[in-house]
């Protein structure tokens, strides 16, 4: 589950509503990745995104946690950047996964590859993230040939796509599954999150609505119960409606969703965050009850 970031209405992170984020996540067996979309990561500065890894890696205590090595507002180099980021990372006992960047987007695929493998050798376990435009201008979702190409890489073991499409996911899984079976394909497809029947894992920014319900559905397709086919369907109306055009804006309802539950103080945003309109509350209220209701069957 990709953790999100609470704000208070002063603009300062509200790190004890942050807490209560996390420990949720961890509680219901699901693993926190910070740092990420979800967590406003290109919204804020160098030492906002390492105080957020140094919180979440104090309350870890060694249970597992995944960050973002963002690089997109560092001048210079992006290569010596990343390698710069895996160590912090690592040395705070979470998984890194590369976040792109303009300057690594831009480069033509030989040169992006080796990016990639130039990181593979610092020989740390990490993931790499295709994060479409739609999500942020700086993104970008590489070709079928890159993709494989990346993917052979010994200590990258998992890339999250986030392309909303079905086809191009469904693309890479049948790629995984001929060259390398344990590689993890993460979807981060809001609009499917039923991908995990395919194959999949997820590292979902729906995840962070109410991971707990996540880990009931996870739990309930593991036993081949169909009681999953109910609360997928619910959930993903809950994804339908937030990540709906502009799908940044999902973040608003994802602050709403979680102050509606009670697990934050405020449905705030940080400066320059797109919103929702405040009538979306009442849909998320109902669709909170039938999920919840679900959740307790």
């Amino acid at each position: 589950a990709a953790a999100y970031l609470p704000w208070k209405p002063v603009g300062m992170l509200d790190f004890d509503s942050y807490a209560r984020v996390l420990e949720s996540i961890w509680g219901c067996g699901l693993i926190p990745a910070v740092n990420m979309d979800t967590g406003f990561v290109n919204l804020l500065t160098e030492s906002q995104r390492l105080e957020v890894l140094h919180f979440a890696s104090s309350l870890a205590q060694g249970r597992e946690l995944v960050a973002g090595a963002y690089v997109g507002d560092l001048a210079g180099d992006c290569q010596a950047h990343y390698k710069a980021q895996f160590e912090t990372i690592a040395t705070a006992g979470a998984v890194p996964i590369v976040f792109q960047c303009t300057d690594l987007v831009r480069r033509p695929n030989p040169d992006i590859l080796n990016v990639y493998r130039e990181l593979g050798k610092l020989e740390i376990d990490y993931l790499a993230f295709e994060l479409g435009a739609m999500f942020a201008d700086f993104g970008a979702i590489y070709s079928m040939d890159l993709f494989a190409e990346i993917m052979e890489i010994p200590s990258l073991i998992g890339i999250k796509h986030s392309s909303l499409r079905r086809e191009l996911e469904w693309q890479r899984l049948a790629i995984r599954d001929e060259r390398r079976p344990d590689f993890k394909i993460y979807t981060g497809n809001d609009l499917a999150i039923d991908m995990i029947q395919w194959g999949s894992d997820y590292l979902l920014g729906l995840a962070a609505f109410f991971p707990e319900a996540f880990a009931r559905r996870d739990r309930l397709w593991a036993s081949s119960d169909r009681r999953f086919y109910e609360l997928n369907d619910a959930l993903q109306l809950l994804g339908g409606f937030a990540f709906r055009d502009p799908v940044p804006a999902y973040k608003h309802n994802a602050a709403m969703t979680l102050m509606l539950r009670g697990m934050i103080a405020s449905d705030a945003l940080p400066m320059h965050a797109p919103s929702r309109p405040s009538t979306d509350r009442e849909f998320l209220a109902m669709v909170i009850d039938r999920i919840q209701m679900l959740v307790t069957d």
